[in-house]
């Protein structure tokens, strides 16, 4: 049976990518990072989790992406300061339109544009 080791995105420039993600899920470099690719683990290899592997590419970012990252948050309380946290990192608020009537999500783009969702999951 196969796993997810890692998940791919695509960014215009690694090096600030890394840093955003690293800084956002408390991973490191598995190695050093290239100009073209840099693959970051937990910082805990106890805490488990798939690698984010970040790879340059010239593709533009999707309006709607088909896949995307979602990012957990214990209660409504937590999933506000996470979103302020992750915008003092540098993300962005996406002006999203397609929002249910009452969102569990904020979706948010990394500094690549990327989009990603930051989910309540304490079902209030």
């Amino acid at each position: 049976m196969v796993h997810i080791g890692s998940v791919v995105l695509g960014v215009s420039d690694v090096s600030r990518a890394a840093a955003f993600w690293s800084a956002a899920l408390g991973y490191v470099p598995r190695e050093e990072p290239s100009y073209d690719w840099a693959v970051l683990v937990p910082a805990d290899p106890g805490a488990g989790g798939p690698a984010l592997s970040l790879g340059l590419s010239g593709t533009p970012v999707q309006e709607h992406p088909r896949v995307h990252l979602d990012l957990y948050a214990g209660d409504a309380a937590a999933q506000a300061a996470e979103v302020e946290r992750l915008v003092g990192l540098g993300a962005m608020r996406v002006d999203w339109d397609a929002y249910p009537e009452k969102p569990d999500f904020v979706v948010l783009a990394d500094t690549e544009g990327n989009r990603f969702c930051v989910i309540d999951t304490g079902g209030g």
